[in-house]
């Protein structure tokens, strides 16, 4: 019998890792991280502090994974690290506005008034996701291009 095996891109791998209950900087590190070297539980547990922005609206959890995948992959170069760095993030913010979770929900996610806001508009099951699939898009864009 032939097992058919089913080959995930980052792209997709880190979308369903988001959906099942990981943060947005969890499933985009973790998805990127087996193909640089480091485990994937090992990059769920690295990547577990940086959701929602730190937990304080700032960067957005799902560029965070996607600079940490970016400098699993360039960090022994500093010139390198950088400008993948800057560029993933000009990118990002040309393609959605921001990088900024409070900016991107459009809400203070630091508090209970935003929280709500956010959940009664389904931002993170709808809009979320979103920005998982752009970080992993750009992200993989870059780190093929080498």
């Amino acid at each position: 019998m032939i097992k058919k095996i089913l080959i995930m891109s980052e792209i997709n791998e880190a979308i369903k890792l988001f959906k099942n209950g990981y943060r947005c900087s969890q499933a985009v590190f973790a998805a990127f991280s087996p193909n640089l070297g480091l485990e994937k539980k090992q990059a769920l547990k690295i990547g577990a502090c940086f959701g929602s922005g730190m937990r304080k609206g700032e960067v957005c959890g799902a560029c965070t994974g996607a600079l940490m995948a970016l400098g699993l992959k360039f960090g022994e170069n500093k010139a390198k690290s950088d400008e993948s760095c800057e560029r993933f993030l000009d990118e990002f913010k040309k393609e959605n506005g921001s990088y900024i979770c409070n900016e991107l929900l459009n809400c203070d996610i630091t508090t209970q008034v935003g929280v709500k806001f956010a959940v009664e508009n389904h931002l993170f099951k709808e809009f979320c996701p979103k920005m998982v699939e752009s970080a992993s898009k750009i992200t993989k864009e870059i780190i093929n291009e080498e």
